[in-house]
């Protein structure tokens, strides 16, 4: 076990045993029609492979003789993923129907995740499907579960419950007619739905293989579908985060490609495993989120696209005749007129933003006696809020009565 094997996989999947392997997951061609590129991080060399084809039969055809091997290797209790995306996914679907089976059909795993927009018409491409099928009925499977949502009534899903006389749900209650609570609720089981990020272009894990994925998408299929010291089969195994996986979780894993850049660079990562940690799922993406309601209705009022963790500047706004971009900063409840000037003219310093809008919410005492004396040169547009404007007149009306 344990190996990372050059060549063609249909051939070298006819070298592995009947009912051998646990879990294989390949990330093959998905029918592009272009050749892949990326540029290695090390030596900046130029990675592909081609993706072009004939035609969609003769891709169907490529694919089609290798599961069947695959399903040939695969144990009963074996599980098999098959990653692609929506070019091609409804023939791939239909051609896992008839290799494994209409029934053995577990699951169409979506992976989601945030990209840069781009001027292509039509919707943004933010997700990628995984077809995940099973060779019998008595597959492995691990049930992750995740938090209740923020929304759910954790103290009603602690409350066991049972049918009636009538067959009604209703809750359980013990001889003194108190609720019988659950002490074993462990969570949401997973769902069909990933969120996982895509990896960040300056990820340490990031090798600059065309079509490299997260060890955090590769690690959670690893953990629903096998134990400690099962084999793992990738048999397109590319920059080899299928391999890296099964090691950090520790599984033994069997890789293999037709690249030999491929091959280096999966040897090569196997000596030094380098995993990126999401951040975003770690902490939760409300920990993202330091804008107040108000202060993004604002934002959207004057046509600001809201920018998250940045004490500086809240938002920009793009000045097309210009093209620059205008920063956008709003005083907070707790901040000095000046004080909020100062962060965001250090904020737009860094950001390279030459024209600066400061939104004032409030006014204080010291305010006069300070604004200006350091920054004077500075310019920055102030302007009132709505509500601050509404509360001057306000006073003046009462002050003129």
């Amino acid at each position: 076990m344990n190996e990372v094997i050059l060549g063609d996989c249909l051939e070298n999947l006819k070298k592995v045993d009947n009912n051998s392997i646990d879990l294989i997951y390949l990330d093959p061609p998905f029918f592009t029609q272009r050749t892949q590129k990326g540029i290695m991080k090390s030596a900046e060399k130029i990675l592909e492979f081609s993706d072009l084809w004939e035609n969609i039969d003769e891709y169907l055809d490529y694919i089609k003789i290798r599961l069947i091997e695959m399903k040939r290797v695969l144990k009963d209790t074996g599980s098999i993923f098959l990653h692609c995306d929506k070019i091609a996914s409804h023939y791939l679907r239909v051609l896992l129907d008839e290799v494994f089976g209409f029934n053995n059909f577990q699951s169409e795993i979506i992976w989601s995740y945030k990209r840069w927009s781009n001027s292509k018409k039509g919707l943004l491409n933010s997700h990628q499907n995984i077809y995940f099928y099973s060779k019998s009925k008595n597959f492995k499977f691990n049930t992750i579960y995740t938090d209740y949502s923020a929304t759910t009534n954790v103290d009603q899903i602690l409350q066991q419950r049972k049918r009636d006389e009538n067959g009604k749900c209703v809750y359980k209650r013990d001889d003194d007619g108190n609720v019988v609570f659950d002490n074993e609720k462990k969570g949401v089981p997973l769902s069909d739905v990933w969120e996982i990020p895509f990896l960040n272009p300056k990820a340490k894990e990031r090798v600059g293989y065309p079509t490299q994925k997260p060890i955090l998408l590769l690690e959670r299929i690893i953990e629903i579908s096998t134990d400690e010291n099962d084999i793992v089969l990738d048999p397109f195994c590319g920059s080899g985060t299928t391999l890296v996986a099964s090691k950090l979780l520790n599984r033994q894993f069997i890789g293999i490609d037709i690249s030999k850049d491929a091959i280096e660079i999966t040897n090569s990562r196997l000596e030094n495993p380098i995993k990126t940690e999401s951040e975003l799922l770690n902490k939760g993406i409300e920990k993202y989120q330091n804008k107040s309601e108000n202060e993004i209705n604002i934002l959207k009022s004057i046509g600001a696209v809201p920018v998250q963790r940045n004490t500086g500047i809240d938002g920009f706004i793009l000045d097309k005749e210009t093209n620059q971009n205008i920063a956008i900063k709003i005083q907070k409840d707790t901040e000095e007129l000046y004080e909020a000037q100062k962060k965001l003219v250090a904020a737009s310093k860094v950001k390279e933003c030459k024209y600066k809008v400061l939104i004032k919410t409030h006014d204080s005492a010291i305010e006069q006696q300070n604004m200006f004396k350091e920054n004077k040169m500075e310019d920055v547009i102030i302007l009132d809020s709505y509500e601050n404007i509404l509360q001057h007149s306000i006073n003046q009306k009462f002050e003129y009565k």
